[in-house]
C-alpha cells in the first residue's frame, strides 16, 4: 500500500528531531535519570506516539489507525518484559546509574537498523509463501505458510512466558551472552570503566571498557526479543510494513523513559508476565485461525488493552512492600 509522502516526512522528522534533541541536548552530559524526568519524557513519547496515530487516520482511514494502536501496543506491553531483563543486565555488570541512558540509546539505534531488516523482509517472506486458495467444508480459506508458523510459535511462547521459571534469567552469567562474546573475540576488555567512553588506555594499550560489552549484550538482547514481538505485530498488519514499522519504532523510542521507571518499582509489577503470557497467546490464536475467521483490529486492540490493564492493576494492588530478591553479582570475564 502507498502511503502519502506527507506521513513518510512526518515520521522521519519527528524521529530525528527526537533522537538529535535526546542525545545532543538532553543528555549530552551522562548523568542518573530521575523518576520526574522518567515521567516526563514517558508522556511525551505515548504523547507523539498518540499524535502520529492521529496523523495516520488523517491520512488513511479508522481500520490503519487501529492497527497502528494496536501493534504500538502489543510491542510496548511485549517491550516490558525485555526491559526485566536490562535491569538485571546493568545490575550484572554494575553499571553506573549516570550510563544506563547511554547504553539504551545506542541500543535503540541498533533497534532502528534490525526492526526495519526483520519486518521489511518479513513482510516479503509472508507474500511469497502463501498456498493456493481451498475450499474447505464449503468456505473458501487462504492459508499463508510463515503466518500459521507464527502463530503457533507464539502460543507456545505465552504457554512458556506464563509457567515459566522466574529465576530463569537472574541467574544467567550475561558474560556467556552471544553479544558479550562478540566483543570478547574482537577486543581486549578493560575490567574497569571509564566514564561513558566505550575505549580507554591503560599502560599504552587500548582496550574496549565494559560498556562496550553491556552495549553488546543489550544489542544481543533485543534481537532475540525480536523473536517474539515482531511475529506478533505481523498479526495485526501483515501486507502493511510502514504501519508496522512506524508503531514498532514509537513503541521502542519510549522504552527508555519507561526503563527508568520500571527499575525503581519492578517489585510493582510481579503478575505482569502472566498478561504479557495472555497477549502472546491471544496473538498467536488470531494467526492460527485467520483463514477461517478474521478478528478485527478494534478487537484485537481492545483485548491487548485490557489484558494489560488488568495484569498492571492486579499487579499493583498485590505488590509487595518491597524486593525479596537481592540482584545478582558482578563478573567479569577475564
Amino acid at each position: 500500500m502507498s502511503y502519502h509522502p506527507g506521513l513518510i516526512i512526518s515520521f522521519a522528522i519527528i524521529v530525528a528531531v527526537m533522537l538529535l534533541l535526546d542525545l545532543g541536548v538532553f543528555n549530552r552530559k551522562s548523568h542518573a535519570v530521575s523518576n520526574k524526568e522518567a515521567a516526563i519524557w514517558s508522556a511525551v513519547w505515548i504523547s507523539l506516539s498518540m499524535a502520529f496515530s492521529g496523523v495516520i487516520y488523517y491520512f488513511t482511514d479508522f481500520e490503519k489507525f487501529t492497527q497502528f494502536q494496536s501493534a504500538y501496543w502489543i510491542e510496548k506491553a511485549l517491550s516490558v518484559d525485555n526491559l526485566f531483563v536490562f535491569i538485571l543486565v546493568f545490575s550484572f555488570f554494575k553499571v553506573p546509574k549516570e550510563l544506563h541512558h547511554k547504553v539504551l540509546f545506542w541500543g535503540i539505534i541498533g533497534a532502528l537498523v534490525f526492526r526495519a531488516v526483520f519486518i521489511f523482509s518479513g513482510v516479503g517472506l509472508i507474500n511469497l509463501t502463501y498456498l493456493p486458495d481451498m475450499n474447505l467444508f464449503g468456505k473458501q480459506i487462504s492459508v499463508n505458510l510463515v503466518l500459521l508458523a507464527f502463530g503457533i510459535f507464539l502460543i507456545y511462547a505465552g504457554i512458556k512466558s506464563g509457567f515459566g521459571d522466574d529465576d530463569e534469567d537472574e541467574n544467567k552469567d550475561f558474560t556467556k551472552s552471544a553479544g558479550a562474546r562478540l566483543v570478547y573475540r574482537f577486543f581486549k576488555v578493560s575490567r574497569n570503566f571509564d566514564g561513558d567512553k566505550f575505549f580507554t588506555v591503560e599502560n599504552g594499550i587500548r582496550l574496549a571498557t565494559p560498556l562496550l560489552v553491556v552495549v553488546g549484550v543489550i544489542e544481543f538482547t533485543d534481537l532475540l526479543f525480536a523473536v517474539d514481538s515482531i511475529p506478533a505485530i505481523f498479526a495485526i498488519a501483515p501486507d502493511d510494513p510502514m504501519i508496522l514499522y512506524t508503531s514498532n519504532i514509537f513503541a521502542i523510542l519510549g522504552l527508555r523513559a519507561l526503563y527508568f521507571l520500571l527499575a525503581n518499582f519492578i517489585h510493582m509489577f510481579s503478575y505482569l508476565k502472566y498478561g504479557l503470557a495472555i497477549i502472546l497467546t491471544f496473538i498467536g490464536i488470531k494467526m492460527v485461525i485467520t483463514p477461517f475467521y478474521h478478528i478485527s483490529s478494534p478487537v484485537s486492540l481492545s483485548v491487548v488493552g485490557g489484558v494489560l490493564i488488568m495484569a498492571v492493576v492486579i499487579s499493583v494492588a498485590l505488590a509487595p512492600k518491597k524486593e525479596e530478591k537481592e540482584k545478582p553479582v558482578n563478573t567479569f570475564k577475564d
